[in-house]
Formats: structure tokens, sequence, C-alpha cells
């Protein structure tokens, strides 16, 4: 399986040419931006991200205990896919393109292990679809940042694109497939932690001024007559 992706006129290594050679025209300071983007700028983009999420989630009373359930999960199955990448790397057994090809704009050195599938693609695949399954619009922007991620590593030379393609499709492959039994467990366990001390983990508290609003009722319907309107009816008798 080693030979995958030799040919030069294979369309998987033209597409590497063609994204790496951007490195090529770019900027120094360009490149050491993308190589920070693409090794560390964006998993913190994604912890952000699912951060984000949760604040929002909590205010959602009676689906917070689900949907923080589903950011939990979103980690715990990126690191399920990277344990299940173990396997299809050391199967596959593909070289790091920089080693098969000349020419490259190599940002990242050091890069010895195989090349399919790519862990940070599977990695940050994986948490954007956990966070798309609690909330779509911050699930939208994480994916988008993991698209981004496949992008940075095809054009800092340490992946081929079908590595990356693999990579979104183990990641997103683990995570729905898996997501019925992990909310299954983790949905009780929110639920729990919603009505113990720590139970603004999961569901924020009241608003103040929806606090303020339901003591004024109370102190409404404090101040009515026990007997309602009959006394005013008696005065009138």
């Amino acid at each position: 399986m080693a030979g995958l992706a030799l040919d030069g006129s294979n369309p998987d290594v033209s597409l590497l040419y063609d994204i790496n050679g951007l490195a090529k025209d770019a900027p120094h300071w360009f490149d050491r931006v993308m190589e920070f983007v693409g090794e560390y700028g964006i998993i913190i983009g994604l912890a952000l991200v699912t951060l984000a999420a949760w604040w929002s989630v909590r205010k959602r009373p009676q689906e917070a205990p689900s949907a923080v359930a589903g950011l939990v999960w979103a980690p715990l199955a990126a690191g399920l896919a990277l344990i299940a990448n173990i396997p299809i790397r050391g199967f596959v057994e593909r070289p790091r393109p920089f080693k098969d090809h000349q020419g490259l704009d190599v940002l990242v050195a050091g890069k010895t292990d195989f090349s399919f599938v790519s862990d940070h693609a599977t990695l940050t695949m994986a948490v954007a679809v956990g966070v798309f399954m609690a909330h779509r619009a911050y699930g939208v922007a994480a994916i988008g940042l993991a698209l981004l991620e496949g992008f940075c590593r095809v054009y800092m030379g340490v992946h081929y694109p079908t590595d990356v393609i693999g990579g979104f499709a183990l990641g997103t492959a683990v995570t729905l497939l898996l997501a019925p039994l992990a909310m299954m467990l983790l949905t009780p366990l929110t639920t729990a932690v919603a009505g113990s001390r720590v139970g603004r983990l999961v569901r924020a508290e009241p608003a103040a001024a929806d606090q303020d609003a339901d003591e004024a009722r109370a102190e409404l319907a404090d101040s009515r007559p026990v007997g309602g309107d009959h006394g005013n009816k008696d005065l009138a008798a």
C-alpha cells in the first residue's frame, strides 16, 4: 500500500504541488504563520469555539444537559478517532509526500511517521462534527476551522490531499456512528451534574432580569386580597 500517490500525474500529487507551491511564493513571515496555525493555532481555535458553544447551550434550560453531553463527546470522539487511526496508518504505510517527491517546500521538519491518514484532520473534524451536533452556528464555524486545517497540512507539505480527506472521513464517522451510545451514557451524567452544587457547568442560572420579574410576580400575588374582589363587592353592598 506504500505506493499510493507516487505518480506525478496523479491528481492527488498535482493538487499537492499546486497548494504547496503557494508556500514558495509567499513571504517568509506568512509561512511561519501558516506553520503555527496548521500545527497549533486551529486546535486552539477549536477549543475556544467549543467553550463558546458550551457557554451558549447552558442558557437553554431544557436542552442544556443533552447539548453539554454532545460537547463533552466531541473531544472524546476525537481521541477515539486518533486511536482508530493507528492501525490504519500501519496498514497503509504511506510515506510523507516530501520523501517521495522533490521540490516541495516543507514548513515543518522532523515528520517521520506515516502520512495516511492525517491526525490533525481527523482530530479537528471529529471535534467540529461533535460541536455541530450540539450547536449549529458554532458547529459551522468549527467545521470551517477543520477545513482550514486540512488546507494548512497540504500547504505545509506534510500531507497529501487524500490524507486530509481520509482524516475528515474518519473523524466524522467515529463521531456520528458512536454518538447514540455516547449520548446514552453522557446525558444522564450531565443531567445529574445539572442538579448538583456544580450545576452551573451544565445549566446557567436564570438571568437577573428574569429573577426580578419572578420576584415581582410573587410580590404581586402576595399583595392580592385572599378573597379576591369579594371585599369590594361587600363594601359596595
